[in-house]
């Protein structure tokens, strides 16, 4: 019998959907807390670099786990 595994990513980085505002934003978690928002890719290597987080690769779904898009969303439908 084949016994399948399912993995779950448990990342330090959560990036959350993109909010309302001038400009658009997204929240950015690390390690379950709100450590700011961020308006593009750049704010939230900023925000992982402050934890002393090194991102080697933002489509890792080990390092970052992005709700309601991938890097590339940054605006409301």
């Amino acid at each position: 019998m084949t016994e399948a595994y399912l993995y779950m990513a448990n990342p330090r980085i959560t990036v959350l959907g993109v909010q309302p505002g001038t400009p658009p934003f997204r929240i950015v978690e690390i390690d379950g807390e709100v450590v700011g928002k961020a308006k593009t890719i750049t704010d939230v290597l900023d925000a992982a670099a402050m934890a002393g987080i090194t991102v080697h690769d933002l489509d890792d779904p080990d390092t970052v786990r992005w709700v309601g898009g991938d890097k590339f969303h940054w605006r409301l439908a």
